[in-house]
């Protein structure tokens, strides 16, 4: 038996609670793992608000709550290669099987090898926040010298994105809220503030021509608010809407696969790539972890440490 955090059924904080579970067991593909460090992200309470049914609305409860995690191998099923009993791995879990958990199971092929410098706090956040951002400039793949507009830079994942743009040689604008904007512009990115007004008009005074590319991590009123500042619809991504093709945008596909994980864990641990972890928490303060990132005035990238 190992201990869970998760939510009894869809709806509010009010439905969390840890339970006791018998250990996964690995299918064929999979992996067992004790979970070091797991992730907090966005994606975690709007699917215990049942706000995505399409992802989890189909499994029994209680579901455990977190999508990402690092950790060391306890078993693996039938069929899995490049990872075996002992090794550190990071990667994404199972819907419902979750990783705010002493143990759970993740898919082998969405799994890859922590590298052994790489700490796991830092491993944990690139199953979520790294391949986003890597998949979002892939597909964009803008030329050096090109100007990327990032909507909601200040979380991981817009951070990760900015980073790795500058690398690439973009320039990087970026809106958040005020309490976003010092950790913003310490990365190197231009800022426009929601609550100063007139969003489309401060990225105007920064871009007069427009944008060449926008990544959308936010969605709704906010993305479209910013969508017209593309100077072609077809540079327009969102991770986080789906309406985004109304605009004449894409939803960010994903990849999700080993090769996407090993290359930002290599970024990481070259220095290109901090995640900008801003606070770690004990897995008995997951509620409190969660909530701070509900509010969604949290900057950078929140943790659990599961397992020491």
């Amino acid at each position: 038996m190992s201990s869970a955090f998760g939510y009894r059924t869809f709806g509010g904080p009010e439905v969390q609670f840890y339970f006791d579970r018998p250990d996964p067991r690995p299918g064929d593909g999979e992996i067992l793992i004790q979970v070091r460090a797991a992730g907090v992200a966005r994606l975690d309470h709007m699917l215990r608000s049942g706000l995505v049914r399409a992802l989890n609305g189909h499994l029994p409860f209680p579901q455990v709550m977190g999508m990402e995690a690092a950790g060391d191998v306890l078993a693996v099923g039938a069929g899995v290669t490049g990872v075996a009993v002992g090794d550190a791995v990071f990667g994404f879990a199972l819907s419902g099987a979750g990783t705010y958990a002493e143990t759970t199971v993740l898919p082998a092929a969405n799994a890859a090898r922590k590298p052994e410098t790489l700490p796991y706090e830092w491993a944990a956040t690139i199953p979520v926040s790294g391949t986003t951002a890597l998949d979002g400039l892939d597909r964009l793949d803008l030329p050096a010298g090109s100007t990327l507009l990032i909507n909601g830079v200040g979380g991981s994942t817009g951070q990760v994105t900015a980073q790795l743009a500058q690398t690439r040689g973009l320039r990087v604008i970026g809106t958040g809220s005020d309490s976003k904007r010092a950790a913003a512009e310490s990365l190197g990115v231009a800022f426009a503030s929601y609550t100063a007004g007139d969003l489309r008009g401060q990225v105007r005074d920064l871009a007069p021509s427009g944008v060449d590319g926008l990544i959308d991590l936010v969605g709704g009123d906010s993305l479209r608010s910013v969508a017209a500042l593309v100077t072609d619809a077809r540079q327009l991504l969102s991770a986080a809407d789906a309406t985004v093709s109304e605009l004449g945008g894409e939803y960010l596909p994903r990849r999700l696969d080993r090769a996407s994980l090993e290359t930002v864990a290599a970024l990481m641990v070259d220095g290109t790539v901090d995640p900008q972890i801003t606070r770690t928490f004990s897995f008995d303060q997951s509620a409190e972890a969660l909530a701070a990132v509900e509010t969604g005035h949290t900057a950078g990238k929140l943790v659990l440490t599961v397992a020491v």
